[in-house]
């Protein structure tokens, strides 16, 4: 799904929820309800995958959220490794346990601009970065797609 048809389809005045996605950690961020601001939430330590469904849908209800962009890992040249196919496998088994619109928004060093961030601007310890950096890189996906669907 494009960003446009997303946008399109998402209900209005609804949270969007990021995902920086990981084998072992799932960084997560969300909107406000007017789609201006990602703010990060939480980094999910994956143990199971009911557990992590289950993390998911209380944020959900929490922020009120209507659609989930995934931050999607593409090659330098614009081509889907094995890591984007299990973003898009991991964004399907999702959608059958919460069925809300969702789309893609790549991801291409987004890491490690925030890596970058925290270091640089935030002067922040190397083991506090690893306690924030996946959900500050949700938070820098969504708000790449946020600033995207101002435009259209």
């Amino acid at each position: 799904m494009t960003l446009q048809e997303f946008k399109n389809i998402i209900k209005p005045r609804s949270a969007i929820i990021g995902f920086d996605y990981g084998e072992r950690r799932l960084g997560v961020a969300s909107s406000d309800l007017m789609w201006m601001i990602a703010t990060s939430q939480k980094t999910i330590f994956r143990t199971s995958w009911a557990a992590d469904i289950k993390q998911i849908q209380d944020l959900v209800h929490q922020k009120e959220a209507g659609g989930f962009i995934y931050g999607l890992p593409l090659q330098m040249d614009g081509s889907e490794g094995a890591t984007a196919e299990a973003v898009r496998k991991f964004a399907e088994k999702l959608y059958q346990h919460i069925p809300l619109p969702y789309t893609f928004w790549d991801e291409r060093l987004s890491s490690r601009a925030m890596e970058n961030f925290l270091i640089k601007e935030v002067d922040m310890s190397r083991s506090k970065r690893k306690q924030v950096l996946d959900s500050s890189s949700a938070a820098y996906i969504l708000q790449g797609a946020l600033d995207a669907l101002q435009r259209i």
